[in-house]
């Protein structure tokens, strides 16, 4: 292979911004004016051979195809050490980019191009024979990143990167109309400044881009001489750039002139009918990728801006309690959707000083303007059932019945399509921390403690809103304790990205885990960016033109003690609840899954999988031996390296167990026997009402101990 490169004096050379290293083949190498050697270059010592220009070229079409997945493909002027062009080459490669890393990667191609001096007879020669099968690989490559470009930056960019066969203008401007103004859309190849000017001209002034869109006619001017003669009044204004040919041509879409957009050249143009051809098409593509990307701006702003006034502002601040949001919209269609979060002042709420709050996280069906009214609807209609005081299942059992008779009125309409929304919906009591937790379907919350582990939290829920006019929505109890934050979200934040809800959980609370700090705003991002990179509250542009889902986030916390009050009290507990009906076995293994989640970091294996099991054996023998429901409450305290675990089961059934000998046979009565080899300590305690059973581990001591208090009471 690298026979046949060379035989085609085609260099291979790889560049990694990671290892700010180039790697090049001997090929390369002469190419670039040294020993033809194999080597491994700085990017310093590449970039000292490159022409300045050129390297900053470079960068900005390597970011511009990683952009929009295309090949990077650019001329470079090669240097000797006295700063002389020894050489011309085309780069052609495939970058990427390494999100971990934040870097660039790419391998590509660099062949020496003969390129006589543009405008001498030379160089018309030079391209005469090819020139039909340079124009049409020209304008394919042209039309496809005009037709890809996204905004009226994008085109804009595009367009000053585009290289025309053996013609290529070093200055570009975009010229647009405002009632009777011309205006400056964009430019390459000028200062800063240059375009002051040309900015706001009358459409009557004499100059060649005020003719064009006039007249919606080309001009061609091949001289100085010319421009001179023809437009007297604004030559002054040209000539100070110092070119000497320039094209200007319309920018037309459905035969109406939007602008003009001039090419200009620091060498003599005759501009020939092929030029002539190659310009005009090149501005029909321009004219219509801006046309296009204007529309999708406007449009983006107009449903943005229909999406901002259906989502709240947070506010006003809870004392005792902290509040952060955000909310990315799709980019498909007309960029609005059917999540949404909300804050609902409860009777007695913050406005009094003190009192309860609701937060309600949800997702509408669809991402249409049909969904988005829907949501706007279902909003309304929560906040109005949260403000006359129902309870979280309340709430949700009205709200259900209120979505399933809108749907049924629109179903009457055949091509309507029956809708349904997941929520979530919270009601908390800033002053205690407890919060009531009722779900319709929706992912479950997240809990980060204080100490920075992070637990899937699960709670009792029902079906989605609008299935079921009669669902219920039972009402889960859990306590957020100081230092404590609380995550709920829509599925976008866990899915996009081609994750499940299991890879996708555990993405999230890898962030969750690493992110330092109390500051909440500073989180939010954190998890909308490590989903699809950089966003602000609400993004729009490119980056959401690619997501998959809407993603709506809110976050709740606690705030710790004080630095000085954090001497004074001991170390966080680390706790969990998890109540087992009867009528819900399978919550067992739920119950398993927390407990290792809460012990991630405990030492020793063996210890975790004893607590687990000795937890299931608990569990189960609530649910076989007695009627009633079971409720596991496990802790962990203690500094690092000394610490406890410390695990129990209640229930409200009076029979006490009985420690048996069960018979080598024997397929129950083992649990007591489990506790009593495994644990370090361990009890039954009687309530009054019902019983409680429980056991510690010891971090410092290993499984297989029995602790000196373990005792069975009758």
């Amino acid at each position: 292979m690298g026979e046949v490169l060379a035989t085609l004096a085609t260099g291979i050379w790889q560049w990694d911004t990671a290892t700010d290293r180039v790697t090049v083949n001997a090929e390369a190498a002469r190419l670039l004016g040294l020993p033809a050697v194999g080597t491994t270059l700085t990017e310093a010592q590449t970039r000292a051979r490159l022409h300045p220009v050129d390297w900053n070229e470079i960068t900005a079409v390597v970011g511009l195809a990683v952009a929009e997945r295309t090949l990077a493909e650019v001329r470079i002027r090669i240097m000797d050490e006295q700063g002389r062009v020894i050489r011309v080459v085309r780069s052609r490669s495939k970058p990427s980019f390494d999100r971990e890393k934040r870097s660039f990667q790419l391998i590509g191609t660099l062949q020496e191009v003969t390129e006589p001096a543009p405008g001498t007879p030379a160089g018309r020669s030079a391209v005469t024979g090819d020139w039909r099968r340079s124009r049409e690989a020209f304008l394919l490559d042209a039309g496809r990143a005009l037709a890809e470009a996204r905004s009226t930056e994008e085109v804009l960019r595009v367009a000053a990167g585009l290289s025309m066969p053996g013609f290529s203008p070093d200055g570009l401007a975009v010229f647009g109309v405002e009632g009777d103004r011309l205006t400056i859309i964009g430019h390459h190849g000028h200062k800063a400044g240059d375009d002051g000017p040309f900015s706001n001209m009358a459409l009557a002034t004499d100059y060649p881009a005020a003719e064009v869109v006039r007249t919606g006619r080309a001009v061609y001017i091949s001289t100085p001489e010319q421009y001179k003669a023809r437009y007297p009044a604004t030559w002054p204004l040209a000539s100070s750039f110092g070119r000497h040919s320039w094209a200007f041509l319309p920018l037309t879409v459905a035969g109406r002139t939007m602008g003009a957009w001039m090419a200009a050249f620091a060498y003599p143009v005759t501009f020939n009918p092929d030029e002539r051809s190659v310009l005009t098409t090149v501005a029909r593509m321009l004219a219509q990728a801006l046309s296009r990307a204007g529309a999708a701006e406007t449009e983006r702003a107009l449903t943005d801006g229909l999406q901002r006034s259906m989502l709240p502002t947070l506010g006003p601040q809870i004392p005792g309690m902290n509040v952060a949001a955000r909310y990315v919209p799709t980019g498909g269609g007309l960029q609005v959707g059917g999540d949404w979060y909300d804050m609902i002042p409860l009777p007695g709420g913050p406005h009094s000083g003190s009192g309860r709050i609701a937060l309600v996280i949800g997702d509408v069906q669809g991402h249409d303007v049909r969904a988005a009214g829907l949501m706007g609807q279902l909003r309304i209609a929560l906040r109005a059932y949260a403000s006359e005081g129902h309870r979280p299942d309340a709430v949700l059992s009205r709200a259900s019945r209120f979505l399933h008779g809108m749907a049924a009125d629109d179903s009457e309409d055949d091509e309507a399509d029956l809708r349904f929304a997941t929520c979530l919906y919270v009601e908390a009591d800033p002053a205690t921390g407890v919060l009531q937790i009722a779900r319709a379907g929706h992912p479950d919350p997240a809990i980060r403690m204080a100490d920075g582990t992070v637990l899937a939290r699960p709670t009792a829920g029902g079906l989605p809103l609008g299935i079921d006019p009669d669902a219920d929505y039972p009402t889960t109890r859990i306590t957020l304790q100081p230092g404590e934050t609380m995550l709920i979200c829509t599925d976008g934040l866990i899915e996009t990205g081609g994750h499940d809800l299991e890879s996708g959980w555990q993405r999230i609370r890898a962030i969750l885990e690493e992110h330092k700090g109390d500051d909440l705003e500073e989180l939010a991002d954190a998890l909308v960016q490590g989903v699809h990179g950089p966003s602000s509250h609400h993004t729009t542009g490119p980056l959401a033109d690619r997501r998959e889902d809407d993603i709506a986030v809110l976050l709740l916390s606690r705030p710790g003690e004080s630095p000085d009050e954090a001497l004074l009290v001991p170390p966080p507990v680390r706790r969990t609840m998890l109540s087992v009906a009867q009528a819900e076995p399978e919550r067992v293994a739920a119950a398993r899954q927390q407990l290792r989640e809460l012990l991630h970091d405990w030492p020793e294996p063996d210890q975790v999988d004893s607590a687990v099991l000795l937890v299931s054996e608990m569990l189960t023998n609530v649910l076989v031996h007695t009627d009633a429901d079971a409720l596991l409450l496990a802790e962990v305290r203690g500094e690092p390296g000394a610490r406890r675990m410390r695990i129990q089961v209640t229930d409200t059934s009076d029979a006490l167990p009985h420690k048996r000998r069960p018979g080598e046979l024997a397929s129950s009565g083992r649990g007591l026997v489990l506790i009593e080899l495994l644990a370090d300590a361990w009890g039954v305690d009687p309530q009054g009402e019902g019983k409680r059973i429980w056991f510690e581990l010891h971090e410092s001591a290993g499984p297989g101990t029995a602790g000196t208090d373990g005792s069975l009471q009758e």
